[in-house]
């Protein structure tokens, strides 16, 4: 017999003991390359659509402030022209009233000071504006809110008190509604 040299043997392996790249090995590389990809285009359409979120968020932030910044303005307008009509009542009260012209004047000038304080002012400056005096007047503010919950609570009692339901129980001498003879 004669004695042939090959340089492998079936399963893959070369003399020197070294093996090839098999075809499962190609397969693991393949998909843990296009496993990497994937999770690399993952990961960047999460940081785009966070952005896109947060872009979204904050033009719509910036939307609503432009608005409740237009409406505070209106809002100071109509102060203004209520000022205005309170001036107007008291020029009327002058004659009969004097001391009742002198505070709805004192009211309407207390009510333009306000209005040409605030009538340019942003919502954020007025925030800003509303938590300083609340951290200067912590009572003022507490009185405030519990008078107004008060009023609110007995207004809402009051209301309730004057609504009349129909009576279900039978009126003395015959039945509810009337009596049938």
């Amino acid at each position: 017999m004669t004695h042939q040299d090959f340089s492998g043997d079936a399963s893959g392996a070369s003399r020197d003991g070294s093996r090839g790249k098999s075809t499962t090995d190609t397969i693991k590389d393949a998909a843990s390359d296009a496993f990497a990809k994937a999770s690399d285009m993952a990961r960047d359409t999460g940081a785009k659509a966070k952005q896109a979120a947060s872009d979204t968020a904050a033009t719509v932030n910036e939307q609503v402030k432009e608005m409740l910044d237009k409406q505070i303005g209106n809002s100071w307008n109509f102060a203004g022209q209520v000022a205005s009509s309170f001036k107007l009542a008291a020029d009327d009260l002058d004659q009969k009233s004097p001391f009742a012209a002198g505070l709805v004047r004192n009211f309407a000038d207390k009510v333009e000071g306000y209005v040409e304080e605030f009538q340019d002012q942003t919502v954020e400056q007025m925030m800003r504006s509303a938590s300083d005096f609340t951290r200067r007047q912590p009572a003022l503010v507490f009185g405030l809110a519990a008078m107004a919950g008060f009023f609110m609570f007995r207004t809402i009692k009051s209301t309730q008190g004057h609504t009349a339901s129909p009576s279900i129980a039978p009126e003395p001498g015959g039945t509810p509604g009337g009596s049938h003879g």
